[in-house]
């Protein structure tokens, strides 16, 4: 395939959305995993509180419970983040409830105690976790369901082009995003990856690693009206970099302005 033919490829393909669509993402600023420190753990609703104290948006993750719910929380397994062992999709959802995150009187909330709790209150980032061993369309399913009514900016995002594309499909109303790094993958065949995971994704907006920024790929998607986050923007160089080349950073520790 001949590079040249790549930009109306994209245009065609993975068209830009509505300005108005995602106009809220060229304003925010997202706390990774909400505002989180010592004795507020990652998307631990503390943090997400402390967050929207800042005036923050807040980005979050989530993964399926064995009873099919919503839950907010980052790894796959329990060890980093509690005193308990083992994944997180090996429980039900209440008893993920149960479990206090390490260094605080927070537990594993789900998705809907999340949004009861932001209820609107500043913008959400919602990283839908996926393995190719999991069923991401089933994740897909729960949180749709428990977004239906939910009014606020919100968006989905996610590094599998399958979880925004299912939401092209079955949800678009909803704001969807890919996320991607580039990490050692810059050569041709890189770049056309991430054509295709672009072209597959049909997504609203990118969600870079600043490592990567600036970078040509992700300025051209930006010059056609893909709006750009950045992650995740921990110090200040990172900060100066996320203001000059993308829309909207999504900081943690040194990197909070």
């Amino acid at each position: 395939m001949r590079l040249s033919l790549l930009a109306p490829l994209d245009r065609w393909l993975a068209p830009a959305p509505a300005p108005e669509r995602v106009a809220w993402l060229r304003t925010a600023i997202f706390a990774h995993r909400g505002l989180h420190g010592p004795g507020l753990p990652e998307n631990s609703l503390s943090a997400a509180e402390a967050a929207i104290t800042r005036g923050f948006g807040i980005e979050c993750d989530v993964q399926r419970a064995s009873d099919g719910q919503a839950v907010v929380f980052h790894d796959w397994e329990l060890d980093r983040l509690t005193a308990e062992h083992g994944s997180v999709g090996a429980r039900s959802a209440a008893q993920l409830g149960a479990i206090t995150l390490s260094g605080s009187t927070d537990t594993i909330p789900t998705l809907r105690h999340w949004l009861d709790v932001v209820d609107g209150r500043v913008p959400l980032l919602i990283e839908v976790k996926s393995r190719r061993d999991r069923h991401y369309a089933a994740l897909c399913l729960a949180v749709r369901r428990v977004l239906e009514g939910y009014r606020a900016p919100h968006a989905v995002m996610s590094f599998d082009p399958r979880v925004s594309r299912w939401f092209a499909v079955n949800s678009p109303q909803t704001v969807r995003g890919l996320v991607v790094t580039e990490e050692n993958d810059k050569a041709l065949p890189g770049r056309l990856r991430r054509h295709l995971a672009l072209w597959h994704a049909r997504p609203d907006f990118l969600a870079y690693d600043i490592r990567d920024l600036p970078g040509r790929f992700p300025a051209a998607q930006r010059r056609r009206g893909l709006p750009l986050v950045t992650w995740t923007i921990s110090s200040a160089e990172y900060l100066a970099r996320a203001r000059e080349h993308a829309d909207a950073p999504t900081v943690e520790g040194a990197g909070v302005p």
